[in-house]
C-alpha cells in the first residue's frame, strides 16, 4: 500500500519499480499490435573499445530493435525534473554505444504539464544529446497510441 512517507513514490503505484515494469508491459503490447514482437530484458554487447553486456528493456533480432522505456512524470512540485532528464540522457549513452545495426527507440510515458509533455520538453531542451540514429517516442496509455517526437 502506498504511503505518504516517501515523497519520491509515484502516487497510486505500489513502487516506482512496479510502475516502470507495468509501463514496459504496455509498451511491449503496443509494439505487438504493430506486428513487432519484442522480448523483455534484451541483452546486447555495448561499449567503445571494450564491450559489456547491457540489457535493454525491450528488444529483438527480427527486426533488430532496442527499446528503453521511461515511465517518468513531471515533478509534483512543478520543478524541472533534472534527475529524470539525466536518466533519459543515460539511455542516450547506452544507445550511442549499442550496435549500429539496431533501430533504437526511447519510449516515454506521455505526461503533460500545461501545454507541454515531458517528452516534448526533453527533446526541446536536451535534443542536442540525442544521437542521430535514436527515435524518441511518447506513449499515451489511456488511448494506447504513440507518437514519434524525434527522428533524424
Amino acid at each position: 500500500m502506498p504511503t505518504d512517507t516517501n515523497r519520491f513514490q509515484r502516487v497510486g503505484a505500489l513502487s516506482n519499480a512496479q510502475a516502470g515494469s507495468d509501463f514496459e508491459e504496455v509498451v511491449q503490447a503496443y509494439f505487438a499490435r504493430t506486428g513487432m514482437r519484442l522480448a523483455r530484458d534484451f541483452a546486447v554487447q555495448i561499449g567503445y573499445a571494450r564491450k559489456k553486456s547491457h540489457r535493454f528493456d525491450l528488444g529483438g533480432d527480427a527486426p533488430r530493435v532496442l527499446v528503453e522505456c521511461k515511465s517518468c512524470t513531471w515533478t509534483a512540485g512543478g520543478n524541472t525534473p533534472s534527475a529524470k532528464l539525466r536518466s533519459f540522457n543515460e539511455a542516450m549513452l547506452h544507445f550511442a554505444v549499442a550496435p549500429s545495426q539496431y533501430r533504437k527507440i526511447l519510449m516515454l510515458l506521455k505526461d503533460i504539464r500545461g501545454s507541454e509533455s515531458l517528452g516534448s520538453y526533453y527533446v526541446r531542451t536536451q535534443g542536442h544529446l540525442v544521437p542521430d540514429d535514436v527515435e524518441v517516442w511518447e506513449l499515451d496509455p489511456m488511448t494506447n497510441t504513440a507518437e514519434c517526437l524525434f527522428r533524424s
